[in-house]
C-alpha cells in the first residue's frame, strides 16, 4: 500500500512538475510592456471600488488613484459603500469636498432585494449601472496603486486593443513569517497568471487589478448565471468574456501597473481568504482551470500523508523528502523570475522552510473551499 502511494504521488509530482515548466516557458516568454513614446491620453475609465469597513485603508487608496498622472475630465472614481459600520463613508464625503470627480454610492439605499451571497458583485454591478465612461476598472478598498497605473492601462489598449485586462498584484510584507508565507503564496499565483493569460491557454486575474470594456460586460450579460456565487468577480467574469470575445484579453506585464494589497493581519482572515478563493474552484466553464486545480491538491495532499505515514514506514522520510525536494526545485526554477518582475528575490529564502506549511495550507483551504463556510467582511457565507 505505501509503495503503490509512492508511485502515485511520483507519477503525479512528475505531471505538476511539467506543468510548472510549462508556465514558466510562458512566464519568460512575456515581453514586458512600455507604451510607445509620445502616447497620448485617450480612453475615458471608470474606477469602481467597492467597501465594506474599510476606515483603515479607504484614504489612502483613494488618494492614490486620484493622485493619477492622467487626465481628470477621462477619470472618474465610484466608491460604492456596502453597509459599512465604521467611518468609511464620512471619509469618502471629506475627499469628495476635494476631488469633484470622486462619487460615493450606497449599497444599501439602491439594492432593496434582500439578502446576498455575493455582495461584492451586485456592488460592481450597480456601479456600473450608473457609472459615465467607456472602461470600468476594479480594484479593492485596501489597495494602493502607483501614479502611472491608469496611464499604462490606456496604453496597453490602445496598443493591444482587448476588452478585458488582467493586471499584477501584490502583497506588502512586513517581515513576519505570516507575510512572507502569502506573499511567496500570492507571487506564485501571479506567476501562473501572467504566464497562463500570456500564453492564452486559460484566464485566471484577480479582481484587485482587473479592467473591461463597459459594453463587453453588458454583452455577457453581467454576473448573470454566477451571481449565487459569493466568490468570483474576476476570474468567473473573465471567463464569460473569453467565451464571448476570443482573443480578446490580455495581461498587462509592466511594473507600473502592479497593485499592492496588505496581506491578512492573522491566520483565521488568511485561511478565510483562501478558503473564499478556493470555492470556486469547480465553478469555471473553462475545464483545464479545474484539471489544475485538482492535481495541485492531489500532489499536496499526497506529500502530506506520506509525510504521516514516514514514522512507521522504513525509509519514510527519506523518500518523502526527495518528493519534496524535487518539487522545490522545479518551484523555484519558476519562482525565482516571477520573484524578480516584483523585486522580492530576498523572500525566496523562506521558500523551502514553508513547503509543508503550503502543503497542509492547501489541503485544509481546498477541503473547505468545497464543503464548508466561512467568514468574510463579517458575513457567514456558503
Amino acid at each position: 500500500m505505501y509503495w503503490t502511494a509512492i508511485i502515485i504521488t511520483a507519477a503525479l509530482l512528475l505531471g505538476y512538475c511539467l506543468l510548472i515548466l510549462m508556465y514558466r516557458h510562458w512566464y519568460l516568454r512575456l515581453p514586458l510592456f512600455r507604451p510607445a513614446a509620445g502616447l497620448p491620453p485617450l480612453h475615458s475609465f471608470t474606477v469602481i471600488i467597492p467597501a465594506r469597513n474599510e476606515e483603515a485603508n479607504i484614504r489612502d487608496c483613494l488618494l492614490s488613484v486620484l493622485g493619477q498622472d492622467y487626465p481628470g475630465t477621462l477619470l472618474e472614481l465610484v466608491v460604492i459603500n456596502d453597509h459599512s459600520t465604521d467611518n468609511t463613508e464620512s471619509i469618502v464625503r471629506e475627499l469628495q469636498q476635494i476631488h469633484p470627480n470622486l462619487r460615493l454610492l450606497n449599497l444599501a439605499e439602491i439594492w432593496t432585494g434582500g439578502a446576498l451571497n455575493a455582495y461584492k458583485k451586485k456592488a460592481i454591478e450597480l456601479a456600473i449601472g450608473q457609472s459615465r465612461h467607456d472602461w470600468i476598472i476594479t480594484t479593492d478598498a485596501d489597495c494602493l496603486t502607483g501614479k502611472n497605473w491608469i496611464s499604462h492601462i490606456d496604453a496597453y489598449i490602445q496598443t493591444h486593443d482587448p476588452v478585458f485586462i488582467a493586471a499584477p498584484v501584490m502583497f506588502s510584507n512586513n517581515g513576519s513569517f505570516l507575510s512572507c508565507f502569502q506573499l511567496l503564496d500570492f507571487i506564485s499565483l501571479q506567476g501562473i497568471t501572467a504566464a497562463a493569460v500570456g500564453a492564452g491557454y486559460h484566464a485566471m486575474c484577480n479582481g484587485a487589478n482587473i479592467a473591461y470594456k463597459k459594453a463587453a460586460f453588458l454583452e455577457v450579460n453581467g454576473f448573470r448565471g454566477i451571481d449565487n456565487i459569493a466568490s468570483g468577480d474576476d476570474m468567473l467574469l473573465m471567463h464569460k468574456v473569453q467565451q464571448r470575445f476570443p482573443g480578446r484579453l490580455g495581461y498587462l506585464f509592466s511594473r507600473e501597473a502592479i497593485v499592492t494589497t496588505p496581506p491578512m493581519p492573522d491566520w483565521n482572515s488568511f485561511f478565510n481568504q483562501r478558503i473564499r478563493w478556493a470555492s470556486k474552484a469547480d465553478k469555471y466553464n473553462d475545464r483545464s482551470i479545474f484539471w489544475v486545480l485538482l492535481l495541485v491538491y492531489l500532489v499536496n495532499l499526497l506529500l502530506v500523508l506520506l509525510l504521516i505515514a514516514a514514522p512507521f514506514t522504513r525509509n519514510g522520510f527519506s523518500n518523502w523528502l526527495l518528493l519534496v525536494i524535487a518539487k522545490t526545485l522545479i518551484e523555484l526554477s519558476f519562482m525565482i523570475p516571477v520573484a524578480r518582475f516584483f523585486k522580492q528575490g530576498k523572500v525566496l529564502v523562506w521558500f523551502p522552510v514553508m513547503q509543508p506549511f503550503h502543503m497542509l495550507y492547501t489541503v485544509i483551504a481546498g477541503w473547505l473551499g468545497k464543503f464548508g463556510t466561512y467568514q468574510w467582511k463579517g458575513r457567514k457565507v456558503n
